[in-house]
């Protein structure tokens, strides 16, 4: 995971504030740039994880 797409996370999210409330103040910028950042940092530890189980339970599927 790269800084790169956490920034980018947190961009979309400002902007996406600045869509649905073009008065947001800077306040509010700020924390959806936080939830932004986090955001896509959870996502993906999550799918990183998923694709780690995904690895370790690899059983051939057996004919019924």
């Amino acid at each position: 995971m790269g800084i790169l797409e956490e920034v980018i996370g947190a961009v979309v999210a400002v902007e996406g504030v600045k869509k649905l409330d073009p008065g947001a103040s800077i306040l509010t910028e700020g924390i959806a740039a936080v939830a932004g950042y986090k955001g896509v940092e959870a996502v993906t530890e999550h799918l990183e994880n998923k694709e780690e189980e995904n690895k370790e339970g690899d059983v051939p599927d057996q004919p019924a």
